[in-house]
This record gives C-alpha cells, structure tokens and sequence, in this order.
C-alpha cells in the first residue's frame, strides 16, 4: 500500500537543540493515525513539519509521492491536505456561513471581494450548507462565529478545514478545551463527517487516550524527539511501560 504522507530520517535541530532526531514513519489510505508523546516529545515540531510550516534540517517529507518540505500550509492545503489548529482560529465578527466560504473560496482562483458578489453566488452557498449539515451548524449559519460555544467554534474550524476538500487532514488536539462529555461526540462527528466527505486519510494529534484507543488504527508514540513506538492500538495500550513513557505515569489502558 503506498503512503499518502511519508518521513524518512526527518530532524529538526534549532543550534544545539534537536526537537526531531530520524522520524521515519508513513500514513496510507484508509489508517487514522494518532501522535502521541509527552510535553516536549516532538509533536507540535512534527506536525509543523508535516503540514509545510517548518523544512527539516535533514531528511526527507513527502505528500503523494512529492515533496512538501517548507511549502506552507496553503500550497499543501491546494494539493490535498489540511490542517485544524489546536487554537480556533475563526474570525469572530464573521458568521458561521461566511468563516465556511472562505475556506471554500480560498480553493478557487477567485478573489475575496468579499461578500459582495459572493452572496449570489448559488453554488457557493450550497456548498457552505452542506459543509455546515454535515458538523450540525447548518442551523446557525447567521450566527457571529464569537457566539458559538466552545465545542461549537472548534467544529467550525474543523468545518473549515474539512471545506477546502482534503484528502488528508491532520488534527491537532481537536477536542481541547472541550468538556468531557463532549469530546467523544465531537470525534465521532469528525470521524463520519471525514467518511461522507471521502477523506482518505487522518491523522490525529491527541492527549486523550480514551479517544487514542477508540478512534485511531495506528499509534506513533514520540520520546525525545524520536519515534519510541509505531503499534497498532491493541499492541500499544497492552505496554503499560510503553504507556508511562507516553503519558508520565501508569494508568489502566482505557476501555475500547
């Protein structure tokens, strides 16, 4: 099975300091793939790399085949891969329709003229509601993106990523800030909405790990900036020492 997403030897080093030492891992059509490591472990560092915001120092990083070092997230978003953000980044005086659209927009050649023609637009519109349907917003399309809830503004930036039509998409701790009951929700919303949206691949930067073990097909575990684990999730949460590196103590593996 070739990978939509592949590192070979990655390191990223700021002077004496390695944040990446030889990452070597690989994403194929069909896997959820969750990162997880304690604070420090590399994981923010690789994501960036991943998603073309920083170049490697050395190694190799690659999307269908190409490379993608240092690209930026908006040429790779064009290509077929996006990115939501652990921080919700909406604009809060725009409406839930009008964050959506310009995601959707962003994908064409067109000009944000903003609003002014744009609101004629048919097809786009159709395409912000059915964007909207699929995450349960369709009902606060002319809601001020401030107003939502915290669990609402983090579907809405997740909305907006999944509007550029991705192939990929990488999330970074998609339920922070959210309360405990409705993180399993939210995933489950992200999870079926990747599915009707013919997402082919997910990767999933998490700390939860009841939402690791539920959601995920595979599991890269990262120490010190290199990979210590890369398991299946029975085979991961059946380490407990595996399991006290990963979170800094030991702990039952959460229920599947």
């Amino acid at each position: 099975m070739s990978a939509l997403i592949e590192t070979v030897g990655v390191r990223k080093a700021y002077g004496a300091f390695v944040a990446l030492d030889g990452v070597t891992l690989s994403v194929a059509d069909g896997e959820t793939v969750a990162i997880v490591g304690p604070n420090g472990a590399g994981k923010t560092t690789l994501v960036n790399v991943l998603t073309g915001l920083l170049k490697p120092t050395d190694g190799v990083v690659r999307f269908k085949g190409e490379d993608i070092a240092g690209i930026g997230p908006v040429l790779l978003a064009q290509r077929g891969m996006a990115r939501a953000f652990q921080l919700v980044h909406i604009f809060p005086g725009l409406t839930v329709a009008e964050t959506i659209a310009v995601a959707v927009v962003s994908q064409t050649s067109r000009s944000l003229s903003f609003f002014g023609s744009l609101r004629r637009d048919a097809a786009l519109w159709s395409k912000v509601r059915d964007v909207a349907a699929i995450f349960g917003l369709d009902a606060k399309l002319d809601a001020q993106a401030r107003l939502l809830s915290q669990g609402e503004k983090k579907l809405l930036d997740i909305a907006s990523a999944f509007a550029l039509v991705p192939e990929v998409i990488l999330l970074d701790e998609p339920t922070s800030g959210v309360s405990s009951g409705d993180k399993h929700g939210i995933m489950k919303t992200l999870v079926d909405a990747a599915k009707r949206a013919g997402v082919k691949a997910i990767l999933l930067v998490e700390h939860d790990m009841d939402l690791v073990a539920e959601y995920s097909t595979r599991i890269v575990a990262l120490q010190g900036g290199k990979v210590l684990a890369d398991r299946a999730p029975d085979a991961f949460f059946a380490d407990p020492e595996l399991i006290a590196s990963v979170i800094g103590k030991r702990r039952p593996a959460p229920a599947r």
